[in-house]
C-alpha cells in the first residue's frame, strides 16, 4: 500500500513513535521521508539528494563511536517542512568541521534520538544532552579551544557546499636538489674468458666508469660515483639507472658489452630509506634475450632529496652478502628470476589536436594550391625504461589516424614504473610536444595472486598543457612536456597497452631488445564505448578578490570542457570533414568541434545552443588589492553541450573510492588534531573512523557488485574492478579487525596504519583510463586568458546513485582561480588571482532535468530570449535575500613568517566576506601579534533560503600582510574560516553562541607560515515592519509564516560593546564572553648566556641584553658588560608575573629578543627568537604517588628542574617498569661476580639482569664456529682499540637484527591481548593476566631489547667474553639524549626575512647567534612544600643547584676515527681528505697527514685543545680535500655545542666504560675514578650513598648492586678494590629514583658532514668522540692511541706441483694429434702486476704436466678487515701512491703457450685466502663440486692452517655459460710472516736458496730443435709406425704398378714385333 503510493506520488512522509521494551510508547517520534525515482525519472524528481546525503544510515550500521560529542550540529531550526529530514538524522555531516569545533558545537543537542552506541550504556533518558558531550569530552572547561584546522574550514554541514581547495601553489613542476650516489663494489660470475671488465654508470644522461681490472670474472672496484641533479621530482623519479660491464674498453675500442642492468631512480627512492645497500643487480644481454643470466654487480645506490638524511648501516667487514640470491638488487615482492616480456603500446588516433603552425603561410598555401590544410603533422613518441619508439608521422591532420604499435621487449615486472607518451609535432626545425601523457604501470597491473599482467584499454586518454593559441615561443612549453599542471585541454589519444611474457626457449624468437615499430589492425567505433550527449551547466554566485593587476577591463568567464565551449583557440577544423561528411554519419558530430561556434547559431540536431561563457561585465574596487563583480540578485550561468563515449562507469568507481577516502583523511586529521592537543579518548575517535571506513567499504562492495557483468568495457575495466573489490573487502576486515585493537596507547601506531589505508585508497582511486576531460574556467580580460582553475570532470559528475556522484556535482564550490604555469611558482603563484562562488553540474544530456537541484532555494531563471522553454537559464535572479552582520573576532596570530630585514613582520589581517572586506590595525615589529580587535561587516546580503545559509554559509578569507613603510604591503599568508551563523529567531546564547576562538593555520603557497586564533560569528539582522511588507509583495508564491517578525531593526543583535580602551581609539576589543579566561603565572627565566652573535651593520655587538616579552609583560637580564671577554649574565635567574588564559593551548608566545646598546641610549635589535610553545615549560606540582620516594618536579616534556624528583629526561630509556613495580625499601639489582663484558649499542639499552644478552652471545659464539668452540683465547697483547671498535660493530648489527625480532614479539603479544580482550575475559582476571603481559609490553616498546623471562637467568653463563666494548652510535650523540637540553637549552635567534623557499634549510642563514637559557612557569601561589626544603635558594626559584656560570678552562680531546662516503671533490672522483679542528681561535690542521685518493679514509687521530667555556664552546671537525695546487675544498664539517655536553647532567665530558681496568687497550680514561664519579653524583643529587659492604655489594638509595671486588694490575696482581661496584651503580645510575638517568657509554658517534653550499645533504659521515676534562682538575693520562692499525707484512708462498687432465687446445704440426704447451701462471688478486708465470711444459698430450715451480708473493695484510693493503700510482702523472684495500684472493690459471698467436686461456680458479674449500687427496677426487657447492663445504683459512696442499679444479665457462672442468692443480700454499720469511728465504721458480728438483717430464716435451731426429722418431714411429708400414707397402706396389705401365708397352711391341 504504502509503496504503492510511493511509486504513484514519488514522495511520501511517514511519521510513527517508537515503543521501549514494554511497549509503551515513548516521547520520541521518528519521520521517515521516503523518494522515489524511476530510472527513467518518471516518477517524482529528487530534492536535492537529502535521501542520499546520508547513506549509510541505509545498511542501519551508521556506528559512529563518538556520535554524542559530534552529531548535533543543531539543525532544528527554523527547517522548511520539505527538509525536516535534515534535522534528525544523527550523522555527522561530512565529519563536521573537526572534531573540536564539533565538540563544542554538539554541546548543543536538540534532538532527541541520540543512540549513543559504542564504548558506554545509551544512558539518555535522565541526562541532559550537554552536560553528557561535557562528560565524554573528557570535562572540556568551558574555554575549550578547537584547532579548527583545515578540516574545520573546510567541511560542511548540509549539501549545498563543497570544500574549497587550500593550498595554493601547485607543488610539482618546481625544481629540487638531488644526488645520487652509487657504489659499485665488485662483480662475480662474469661470463665470458678471461676478460678485462669495466663498469659504466649511467644515470639519465651521465656516464661515469671504474677502472679497468685486468683478466679476472670477480674485479673488485669498490669506487663511488656521486651525481647530483636540479629537476623536478617527475623528471628525477623517470631517470634511468643503468649499470653496464664492458669488457676491455680502452682508448681505442669501445669494447664489447657483456649486460646491463637498467632500474629507475623512483624504485630507489621509494625504498626504506631511499636506498639499497651491498646488493646484487643481475646483468642481462640486451641482444640477446635467450642468454640468461651474465653476472653480478654488487652495488649501493642511494637517492637523496634536499633534507632526506641517508642512514647507512654500518660499514666494518662485509661477510654475510656473499649469499648472491639472497641480496638481489630488487625491490621487495619482485621474483629473482624475471623473465622477459613485450609491451605492446598500440597508438591508433588522436583528435582535437591544436594549432601548430602559423596560419600565414597556409593561407598563401591555399590561394596558389587551392587546398586547405591542417596545421599540425603529428606523431607519437613513446619512452620506456630508457628506449624511445615513435610512430610515422601523419602529415597536416587535426585528427591523424596511425593504428600504429610501438615494442619494447624488457625483463617483468620492469624497474621502471612510466610508460611516456608524447604527441609531439614534427617540424624542420625542431619538433615539438603537443601534450605528454604517464601510464603508471602500477596502476594498470596487479601483482597479487590473483592479479593481472599490465593492460590498458583501448581508452582516450587526454592530454593538457599549455594554451591553445599557436605563438613561436611558448611560455608554458613544460606543460606540454608533462611537467606541471596542464592549463587547457591539448588533445585526446586513442591507445591500448598490453604484455605478453615471452617464451625464450622458442626458436623464432627475436632476440634483441630494440623498439619495434608495426602497424596493427583498425579497432571498431564502438570499442571504447557509446557515443552520448553530455551536459555541462555552471552558474557564477560570487565573483569576487580579483586581483587588481588586471586591470579595470571588463572580465567575463568561460567554461570549457575539450575542445567544446572554447571559442578563442578550440576550434581547429579538419580540413578532411568537408570532404567526407555523409549524412547520418555520427561521429562526424564528435570530430567536428565546431558546434559551438557562435552563441546565437542553433546546432544541426539540436535545441540547444552552447553558452560557454559570461557576459563581460566592468569590475567594481573592493579594496587597495581586489575588484569584485556585481553579481548581486542576478547570477550568470553557463552551459555546454558535448559528446563523449560514455564511461561513466570509471569514474563513478573513483568517486565512490575518493569519497571513503575523504571521510577517512577528515577523521583522521580529527584525531590527530586530539593528539596534538592532548584532548581526552583519541582511542574513540578512531575507532569511530575505521569502523566508518569499513561500513564504507563493504558499501562499496555491494555497490560495485551490480557493475562486475556490465559489457561493453576494456579488459583493465573489469579487472581493476575486481581488484579494487578484493582490495576495499580486505581493507574493510582489517579495519575492523584494527578497530579492536585500538588502546589508548596504541593509537598512534594504529593511526600510522590507518593512514596506509588512505595513501591506498588514493592510489585505487586513480583511475588510469580517462573518459570526459576536464573542465577548465578561465577569467578573460580584454580576451586574453588570465587566470584559470581545473576541475576534474569526475567532481562534477551526476549520478542517480548518491556515492557515486561528484563531491562537488551539483555544490557550491569556492574556487580559487591561480596563474598558468611558471608564473604560478612563487610570490606570483600566492596571491589569489579571483575566488568564485561556483555552481556546476556535469551528467547526460537525457537525466539533466535537475541540475538546479544543489543551487540555494529562491531563485527564478531567466532563459534567452528567441529559443523555446527547454533550454537552461542564462540568468538566475534572486528574489530571496537575508541581510547579515558578521563579527570577525580577531584575537592574535603566531610564528608568522618574518618579512622583514629585521627577521620580524609589521603584520595586519584583511578579512573578505561576500564582496567586503575590513583590515585590523598594523601592529609593529612583531612575529605573534595580539590583535584583540573586533571587526563588525554590516549589511552583508546573502541570496537564498535562510534555513540552508544557516547550514553552510560562504567561507571567510583572512589574508595577512605585513606593512612596510614604503611601497606596497607584502603579503604573509592566507587562512579560510566559516563563520557561525545566529538566524534571527534563535536565542544568544550557550552552547553555540558566544562562539569560542579557534586556531586556523595560515598557508603561503604550500608552506605554513603561521596560525591565527579567531571567532566569527554570523548574526541575522531582523526585519523592520516595512521590510515584510515588501517582502510580502515580492514574495507571492511563498508561504508567508516563513518570515517571523522582529522587533525591528538591530535591536536582537547581542549589543557591541564600545571601544573600552581610550588609547587605541575607535577600536573595538573582542568581547568578554569571546576572550580567553586569564589567570595568574609566573614565569621564571634562566639567563646563561649569548653564544655565536654575528656582526650586526658591519659592527661587533659588545654589550648585548635579552628582553624577554610574553602578553606584554616581560624581564629584561642584566647587561652584559664586555661581550668578548665574557658572554655569560651576571645575575641567573629573573621572574615576571603575567595573566595568560587557562588553556595552555591558548597561551600566547614568548618572544625573546636580544639587543645591543650601544653609545648615546641607542639600541640595536639583534635577533629574536619566538618560543610558540610555552607548554614544555610548565611545571607540574610534586606528585605524591611517586612510589614513597621524595617528591618530584617536572616540566610537561620531561626534563628535571628541581633535581629532586621521579622524572627523567625523555630522551633516556625509560626506568625498567620492573624496579618501579616492586615496593620501596631495599631493591637489590644482581651483577655476576665477573661482570661479563656488556654487549651495548645505540638503541638497546640493557637493564639490570643482563642473562638475554649473554645467552645470545652464546648462541652467536656457536653458529659462528660451526659448532667448533675451540677457538683460542685471544692474547691480551694483540688487542687493541680497532679491536674494541671492530667488536662494537659487529654487536651493532646484532642487536639491530634482535630489534627487529624483538618488535615480531611485541607485535605477538599484543595480538594476545586482544585475543584476551575479544574474549571477554572479565577485567580483573585480565588484569592479573594481563598486568604482567603489560608491563613488559611497555618495558619492550621503551627499550626495544630481546628480553628473557625470569626463568631463563638459571641457565649457565657462557665463558667470559673475550672484548670489552663500547658503543657505536650510528648518528650524532646529541640525537640520543635530548640534544643535551636536560636543564639548558638554546634558543636560536633569526633576523633577516625568511626564506621563501618551501623548505626551511634556508632558515641556517638567517640564525644571527643563539640565547642560552631556560624557562619555567607555573601559577601564581605554589605550594609551600617545595620553598621549605632543606637547600633552597630563593634567588634561583625553580632552577636549584645548578653550577654556575664563570668562566672555566678546559682540555678538549677529540679522536677521529673514519670517515665514511665522502662526497669526491677531484676529478677523478676521488678525495685527498685531511682534518681541521677549530674550537674559538684555536685551530689544528692536520694536513701534511692526508690521505691519498681515499673517499672512506681511517684517520685514527686524536686531537688535544685548550678552551675555555663559555667563550669557545663550538667545537668545528671539518674535513677538506687536499689539493697540490690551489686552495684545499671543504668536503663536508659537523659542529658541536661542547658547553651543553659538559654541564649536562648525562655527564658527556668523558663516556664511562663498561669495565674497569687500569692498564691494556680498555685503560680508563677519566682522570677521575668510577668510585669518585660516583661520591660526586651521590653529593649532588642528595642521595644517600655509596655504602659498600662486603661481599662484593654496594648500597645507593637503598638499591643493592652487586660486582666484583679484585683487579689486576699491570704485574698481574690481584688487589682489592670498589671500582667495579662503583661501575656497576654509574652504568645502571638510570634505575635510581629522582635523579638517575643514563650517563653517556664510553662510545664513538657518527656524525654527518655537511656542506653550507649544499644545504641539507649529506656530504659523508665522521666517526668520532669527544672527551673533556676541566683544567681544575687532576690531568687526564695520555690519549687512546687509535691510529690506523698498521698492515702485517706476509709472504705467500705457493708450490705448483703438477696438473692433471688439461684440456689440449693445439693440434701437432705434423700429426694433427691434439696436445698443448701448459704452464701456470697465478697472482695475488688485484696486483696483476705482480703475476708469476711456472715454465712450459711442452707438449703435453695427456693433460698432465710436471712443473716443481715456486710463486712467491709478498703482501701487506690487515687482519682485522680481511683485506690486502696496495699502494700503487694510479698513472704516470700522480702526484703520490693511492692506497687500496682489496680482499685477498689467489688467482691460478692455466694456460696454453703458443710461438706466434696469443697465449690461450684455458681456465682458472681463485681461492680466497680466508675461506677456500681444501684440497682433494687426489687429482681423482678433485671435481667440479668443489666449487659448485662452495658453500656447503667446510672452508679453512690459510692464516689459521699455514700450510695446505691439495688439488684444486680450474674452470671455464663454455658457449652456453656452463661451467667445465678445464683441468686440476696440485699445488702447496704456505703462509709465512715477513721476519720467519727473511730468515728462512726461498728462491723463485726452481732457484736457489731451498731449490725444488726438476721435474721429471717425458720426452716429447724436449725442444724440437736439441734432437729434432730424436724428438721425430719418437713421435712418428711412437704414434704412426703402423701407418707408415702400411704407407711403405702401398708405395712399393704404386712403383711396381708405374714401372710395369712404364715398360709394358715397350715390352708388348718386342713381343709382337717378335723381336
Amino acid at each position: 500500500m504504502v509503496l504503492q503510493k510511493v511509486a504513484e506520488e514519488g514522495h511520501l512522509e511517514l511519521t510513527d513513535t517508537l515503543i521501549d521494551d514494554n511497549n509503551m510508547s515513548i516521547k520520541t517520534s521518528v519521520t521517515i521521508d521516503i523518494r522515489y525515482q524511476p530510472m527513467d525519472g518518471t516518477g517524482g524528481m529528487w530534492s536535492d539528494g537529502e535521501f542520499l546525503d546520508v547513506p549509510d544510515d541505509r545498511d542501519g550500521m551508521f556506528a559512529f563511536e563518538t556520535d554524542s560529542l559530534l552529531s548535533g550540529q543543531s539543525h532544528g531550526s527554523g527547517t522548511s517542512p520539505g527538509r525536516s529530514l535534515q534535522g534528525s538524522i544523527p550523522t555527522f555531516r561530512k565529519a563536521g568541521r573537526g572534531v573540536f569545533s564539533a565538540m563544542k558545537l554538539g554541546k548543543a543537542k536538540s534532538s532527541k534520538d541520540d543512540h549513543k552506541r559504542g564504548d558506554e550504556p545509551a544512558i539518555l533518558e535522565m541526562e541532559d544532552l550537554d552536560k553528557k558531550a561535557m562528560r565524554l569530552a573528557g570535562m572540556l572547561e568551558p574555554d575549550t579551544i578547537s584547532l579548527a584546522s583545515v578540516t574545520a574550514v573546510t567541511t560542511n554541514v548540509s549539501n549545498k557546499r563543497s570544500k574549497p581547495d587550500i593550498k595554493m601553489e601547485p607543488s610539482s613542476g618546481r625544481p629540487v636538489d638531488y644526488q645520487i650516489s652509487i657504489t659499485v663494489i665488485e662483480a662475480r660470475q662474469l661470463i665470458g674468458l678471461n676478460m678485462d671488465p669495466v663498469v659504466c654508470v649511467e644515470v639519465g644522461d651521465d656516464k661515469k666508469y671504474t677502472s679497468m681490472k685486468e683478466s679476472t670474472n670477480c674485479p673488485y672496484y669498490n669506487e663511488y660515483f656521486v651525481f647530483d641533479f636540479h629537476v623536478p621530482p617527475d623528471v628525477m623519479f623517470d631517470k634511468i639507472i643503468k649499470l653496464s660491464v664492458i669488457h676491455s674498453k680502452n682508448l681505442l675500442r669501445s669494447g664489447t658489452l657483456v649486460g646491463t642492468f637498467k632500474m629507475d631512480v623512483g624504485t630507489v627512492y621509494s625504498q626504506p630509506e631511499h636506498q639499497f645497500y651491498h646488493k646484487w643487480a643481475i646483468l642481462s644481454d640486451p641482444d640477446d634475450i635467450t642468454a640468461g643470466c651474465k653476472g653480478y654487480v654488487k652495488c649501493d645506490i642511494a637517492v637523496v632529496g634536499k633534507g632526506d638524511n641517508i642512514k647507512t648501516p654500518h660499514k666494518a667487514n662485509e661477510t654475510d652478502e656473499d649469499d648472491i640470491e639472497g641480496n638481489l638488487l630488487l625491490p621487495e615482492g619482485i621474483p629473482a628470476e624475471r623473465q622477459w616480456a613485450r609491451f605492446y603500446v598500440k597508438i591508433h588516433r588522436a583528435e582535437g589536436l591544436p594549432k601548430m603552425n602559423t596560419s600565414i603561410m597556409a593561407n598563401v598555401k591555399k590561394a596558389f594550391i587551392g587546398e586547405n590544410r591542417d596545421l599540425v603533422d603529428p606523431y607519437v613518441q613513446v619512452q620506456f625504461s630508457g628506449q624511445k619508439g615513435k610512430t610515422s608521422v601523419q602529415k597536416s591532420s587535426y585528427e591523424p589516424i596511425w593504428n600504429e604499435q610501438v615494442i619494447f621487449t624488457e625483463l617483468f615486472p620492469p624497474l621502471c614504473k612510466r610508460i611516456k607518451v608524447q604527441i609531439r609535432d614534427s617540424d624542420k626545425v625542431n619538433d615539438v610536444a603537443i601534450g605528454t601523457h604517464f601510464i603508471d604501470l602500477r596502476k594498470i597491473s596487479n601483482d597479487g595472486d590473483k592479479g593481472f599482467l599490465p593492460t590498458l584499454g583501448p581508452a582516450w586518454v587526454n592530454m593538457y598543457g599549455s594554451t591553445r593559441q599557436y605563438t613561436l615561443m611558448d611560455e608554458h612549453q613544460d606543460l606540454n612536456d608533462g611537467l606541471g599542471e596542464g592549463v587547457s585541454f591539448r588533445a585526446r589519444l586513442l591507445i591500448s597497452v598490453a604484455v605478453e611474457i615471452l617464451d625464450t626457449t622458442s626458436p623464432e624468437i627475436i632476440c634483441s631488445t630494440d623498439v619495434q615499430v608495426e602497424p596493427v589492425s583498425n579497432i571498431s567505433e564502438s570499442a571504447t564505448g557509446k557515443m552520448e550527449e553530455f551536459f555541462l551547466f555552471g552558474s557564477f554566485l560570487e565573483a569576487t578578490m580579483i586581483d587588481r593587476k588586471i586591470g579595470d577591463k571588463p572580465i567575463s568567464f568561460e567554461i570549457t570542457i575539450g575542445n567544446y565551449g572554447n571559442h578563442i583557440d578550440g576550434v581547429s577544423k579538419s580540413s578532411s570533414v568537408k570532404k567526407k561528411k555523409k549524412e547520418g554519419e555520427d561521429q562526424e558530430e564528435e570530430n567536428e568541434l565546431i558546434q559551438n561556434s557562435s552563441e546565437d547559431e542553433a546546432d544541426e540536431d539540436a535545441d540547444l545552443t552552447s553558452v560557454s561563457s559570461t557576459p563581460p561585465m566592468k569590475p567594481f574596487i573592493t579594496d587597495r588589492n581586489y575588484f569584485h563583480l556585481p553579481y548581486f540578485e542576478k547570477k550568470p550561468c553557463v552551459y555546454i553541450k558535448s559528446w563523449w563515449q560514455d564511461q561513466r562507469r570509471r569514474l563513478y568507481n573513483s568517486n565512490m573510492m575518493d569519497k571513503i577516502a575523504d571521510k577517512l583523511e577528515e577523521g583522521l586529521n580529527d584525531v590527530q588534531e586530539v593528539i596534538k592537543t592532548e584532548k581526552a579518548f583519541p582511542e574513540r575517535r578512531l575507532r569511530g573512523v575505521l569502523e566508518e571506513l569499513s561500513i564504507g567499504c563493504s558499501r562499496y562492495v555491494t555497490l560495485a557488485n551490480k557493475d562486475v557483468n556490465l559489457a561493453g568495457r576494456t579488459k583493465l575495466d573489469r579487472e581493476r574492478l575486481k581488484s579494487c573489490m578484493r582490495e576495499m573487502d580486505s581493507m574493510g576486515q582489517q579495519a575492523k579487525q584494527i578497530r579492536t585493537q585500538v588502546k589508548k596507547n596504541t593509537v598512534k601506531e594504529k593511526l600510522k596504519l590507518a593512514q596506509n589505508f588512505l595513501q591506498r585508497l588514493r592510489f585505487l582511486a586513480d583511475e588510469p583510463q580517462h573518459s570526459i576531460p576536464d573542465v577548465f574556467i578561465w577569467m578573460m580580460s580584454n580576451n586574453k586568458r588570465i587566470a584559470y582553475a581545473r576541475i576534474p570532470s569526475k567532481d562534477i559528475l551526476y549520478s542517480v546513485v548518491d556515492e557515486e556522484t561528484g563531491k562537488d556535482c551539483g555544490k557550491v564550490k569556492a574556487v580559487f582561480l591561480k596563474l598558468p604555469g611558471k608564473k604560478g611558482f612563487g610570490p606570483a603563484g600566492w596571491t589569489v588571482q579571483a575566488k568564485l562562488e561556483l555552481y556546476l553540474w556535469l551528467g547526460l544530456n537525457k537525466s539533466r532535468k535537475n541540475f538546479l537541484h544543489g543551487l540555494p532555494n529562491g531563485f527564478e531563471e531567466i532563459r534567452a530570449t528567441k529559443m523555446g522553454h527547454g533550454l537552461p537559464p542564462v540568468t538566475l535572479v534572486y528574489d530571496m535575500k537575508q541581510v547579515f552582520q558578521l563579527r570577525a573576532h580577531m584575537y592574535q596570530a603566531r610564528s608568522l613568517f618574518a618579512a622583514d630585514s629585521s627577521g620580524l613582520s609589521d603584520p595586519f589581517a584583511r578579512v573578505f566576506f561576500s564582496s567586503q572586506s575590513q583590515v585590523t590595525e598594523v601592529l609593529n615589529e612583531t612575529l605573534c601579534p595580539t590583535w584583540d580587535q573586533l571587526l563588525v561587516f554590516d549589511d552583508v546580503e546573502l541570496f537564498g533560503e535562510a534555513t540552508e545559509l544557516r547550514d553552510d554559509p560562504p567561507i571567510i578569507v583572512v589574508e595577512f600582510y605585513d606593512q612596510d613603510t614604503v611601497g606596497k604591503a607584502e603579503f604573509i599568508g592566507r587562512t579560510f574560516a566559516k563563520p557561525i551563523i545566529k538566524m534571527r529567531d534563535e536565542p544568544y546564547g550557550p552552547p553555540r553562541f558566544p562562539p569560542q576562538l579557534e586556531y586556523y593555520q595560515i598557508y603561503r603557497g604550500n608552506s605554513i607560515a603561521g596560525e591565527l586564533l579567531a571567532a566569527f560569528e554570523l548574526l541575522q539582522i531582523p526585519f523592520d515592519a516595512e521590510e515584510i511588507r515588501r517582502a510580502l509583495i515580492a514574495v507571492h508564491d511563498f508561504a508567508v509564516p516563513q518570515i517571523k517578525v522582529g522587533q525591528g531593526g538591530r535591536a536582537d543583535l547581542p549589543p557591541l560593546e564600545g571601544p573600552t580602551d581610550s588609547e587605541r581609539g575607535p577600536i573595538l576589543p573582542v568581547p568578554l564572553g569571546i576572550r580567553p579566561v586569564l589567570s595568574r603565572y609566573r614565569i621564571e627565566v634562566l639567563f646563561w648566556g649569548l653564544r655565536d652573535l654575528k656582526r650586526i651593520n658591519l659592527a661587533q655587538v659588545d654589550r648585548p641584553r635579552v628582553d624577554i616579552e610574553c602578553a606584554g609583560r616581560g624581564v629584561q637580564s642584566a647587561l652584559i658588560q664586555n661581550y668578548k671577554k665574557n658572554p655569560n649574565f651576571s645575575t641567573l635567574v629573573k621572574w615576571f608575573e603575567v595573566d595568560l588564559p587557562e588553556n595552555e593551548l591558548l597561551h600566547p608566545p614568548l618572544n625573546i629578543r636580544v639587543v645591543d646598546c650601544r653609545a648615546f641610549g641607542r639600541y640595536i635589535l639583534v635577533g629574536s627568537h619566538a618560543v610558540s610553545t610555552l607548554r614544555h615549560f610548565i611545571y607540574s606540582p610534586p606528585d605524591k604517588s611517586c612510589n614513597n620516594w621524595a617528591t618530584a618536579a617536572k616540566l610537561m616534556n620531561g626534563y628535571m628542574v628541581l633535581t629532586n624528583g621521579c622524572s627523567q629526561a625523555r630522551s633516556s630509556p625509560s626506568l625498567s617498569s620492573r624496579t618501579f613495580s616492586r615496593p620501596a625499601g631495599d631493591v637489590s639489582v644482581s651483577l655476576e661476580a665477573e661482570p661479563p663484558i656488556r654487549k651495548m649499542d645505540t638503541v638497546v639499552k640493557l637493564d639490570a639482569n643482563e642473562d638475554e644478552s649473554d645467552k645470545e652471545k652464546k648462541k652467536k659464539k656457536k653458529k659462528k664456529k660451526g659448532g667448533a668452540e675451540e677457538e683460542e683465547e685471544t692474547d691480551e697483547r694483540v688487542l687493541d682499540w680497532w679491536s674494541k671498535y671492530f667488536a662494537s660493530i659487529e654487536t651493532l648489527k646484532e642487536n639491530l637484527r634482535s630489534q627487529e625480532a624483538a618488535q615480531a614479539e611485541a607485535e605477538e603479544r599484543e595480538d594476545l591481548e586482544i585475543a584476551a580482550e575479544a574474549a571477554d575475559i572479565r577485567p580483573d582476571d585480565l588484569h592479573l593476566k594481563g598486568s604482567k603481559m603489560k608491563e613488559r609490553f611497555k618495558e619492550k616498546k621503551s627499550s626495544k631489547q630481546k628480553r628473557s623471562q625470569a626463568a631463563d637467568g638459571s641457565e649457565k653463563r657462557p665463558p667470559k667474553a673475550r672484548v670489552d666494548e663500547l658503543v657505536v652510535y650510528n648518528r650524532e650523540l646529541e640525537s640520543e639524549y635530548g640534544n643535551f637540553e636536560d636543564w639548558l637549552h638554546t634558543f636560536n635567534l633569526y633576523r633577516g626575512k625568511a626564506g621563501d623557499d618551501d623548505e626551511h634549510a634556508l632558515d641556517d642563514d638567517r640564525i644571527v647567534g643563539r640565547f642560552k637559557g631556560s624557562l619555567c612557569m607555573y601559577k601564581v601561589p605554589l605550594s609551600q612544600e617545595i620553598t621549605r626544603e632543606a637547600g633552597y635558594d630563593p634567588n634561583m626559584g625553580m632552577f636549584q643547584s645548578i653550577p654556575h656560570n664563570d668562566p672555566i678552562h678546559v682540555l678538549v680531546r677529540v679522536y677521529v676515527v673514519r670517515a665514511t662516503d665522502l662526497h669526491p671533490a677531484d676529478i677523478n672522483g676521488k678525495a685527498d681528505p685531511y682534518v681541521v679542528i677549530k674550537l674559538g681561535k684555536s685551530e689544528v690542521k692536520d694536513k701534511e697527514n692526508y690521505i691519498s685518493k681515499q673517499l672512506n679514509p681511517v684517520f685514527g687521530k686524536s686531537f688535544d685543545i685548550e678552551a675555555t667555556f663559555p667563550m669557545e664552546s663550538m667545537l668545528t671537525v671539518s674535513v677538506y680535500d687536499w689539493d697540490l695546487v690551489g686552495t684545499d675544498d671543504l668536503i663536508g664539517e659537523t659542529k658541536i655545542d661542547l658547553e651543553n655536553r659538559f654541564y649536562s647532567k648525562f655527564r658527556a665530558t668523558c663516556g664511562i666504560a663498561s669495565n674497569y681496568s687500569m692498564h691494556g687497550y680498555n685503560i680508563w680514561r677519566d682522570p677521575m675514578k668510577p668510585s669518585q664519579i660516583l661520591a660526586k653524583l651521590c653529593k649532588e643529587g642528595k642521595i644517600d650513598g655509596p655504602h659498600y659492604g662486603p661481599g662484593g655489594k654496594v648500597k645507593v638509595a637503598n638499591r643493592i648492586f652487586t660486582g666484583a671486588t679484585e683487579i689486576e694490575d699491570e704485574n698481574g696482581l690481584k688487589k682489592q678494590t670498589e671500582e667495579h661496584l662503583a661501575l656497576s651503580v654509574l652504568n645502571h645510575w638510570e634505575e635510581i629514583p629522582r635523579v638517575g638517568c643514563k650517563l653517556v657509554p664510553e662510545h664513538v658517534e657518527t656524525r654527518p658532514l655537511l656542506n653550507p653550499d649544499k644545504p641539507g645533504i649529506e656530504q659523508g659521515r665522521l666517526e668520532m668522540w669527544v672527551d673533556m676534562f676541566p683544567m681544575d682538575m687532576p690531568a687526564p693520562g695520555p690519549a687512546i692511541d687509535i691510529s690506523p692499525r698498521k698492515p702485517k707484512s706476509f709472504e705467500l708462498r705457493v708450490i705448483i706441483w703438477n696438473t692433471d687432465d688439461v684440456i689440449l687446445e693445439d693440434d701437432a704440426f705434423l700429426t694433427g694429434e691434439k696436445m698443448s704447451d701448459i704452464y701456470v701462471r697465478g697472482w695475488l688478486k688485484g696486483q696483476q702486476e705482480d703475476k708469476q708465470d711456472t715454465d712450459v711444459h711442452y707438449h703435453s698430450l695427456t693433460g698432465e704436466g710436471n712443473f716443481n715451480w715456486r710463486f712467491v708473493f709478498p703482501f701487506d695484510y690487515l687482519v682485522a678487515e680481511e683485506k690486502i693493503i696496495i699502494s700503487k700510482k694510479e698513472s704516470m702523472f700522480s702526484w703520490d701512491e693511492t692506497e687500496y684495500k682489496i680482499p685477498p684472493r689467489l688467482t691460478m690459471q692455466v694456460w696454453d703457450a703458443d710461438h706466434f698467436s696469443a697465449d690461450d686461456f684455458l681456465g682458472a680458479i681463485e681461492l680466497d685466502l680466508n675461506r677456500f674449500p681444501r684440497g682433494a687427496k687426489t687429482a681423482k677426487q678433485c671435481n667440479l663440486d668443489m666449487i659448485r657447492n662452495e658453500q656447503e663445504l667446510p672452508t679453512i683459512s690459510i692464516f689459521k692452517q699455514k700450510r695446505v696442499k691439495g688439488w684444486w679444479p680450474f674452470v671455464a665457462r663454455d658457449e652456453n655459460d656452463e661451467m667445465e672442468l678445464t683441468g686440476k692443480v696440485e699445488a702447496e700454499l704456505h703462509l709465512v710472516t715477513a721476519e720467519e720469511a727473511e730468515k728462512s728465504p726461498v728462491g723463485l721458480g726452481r732457484n736457489e736458496p731451498d731449490p725444488l728438483e726438476k721435474p721429471n717430464r717425458p720426452d716429447t716435451s724436449l725442444m724440437w730443435f736439441l734432437g729434432p731426429l730424436k724428438s721425430l722418431r719418437y713421435f712418428i714411429w711412437h704414434n704412426y709406425r703402423w701407418l707408415i708400414l702400411k704407407a711403405l707397402g702401398l708405395i712399393l706396389l704404386l712403383l711396381m704398378l708405374g714401372l710395369f705401365l712404364y715398360s709394358i708397352p715397350g715390352y708388348l711391341v718386342k713381343k709382337i714385333l717378335g723381336a
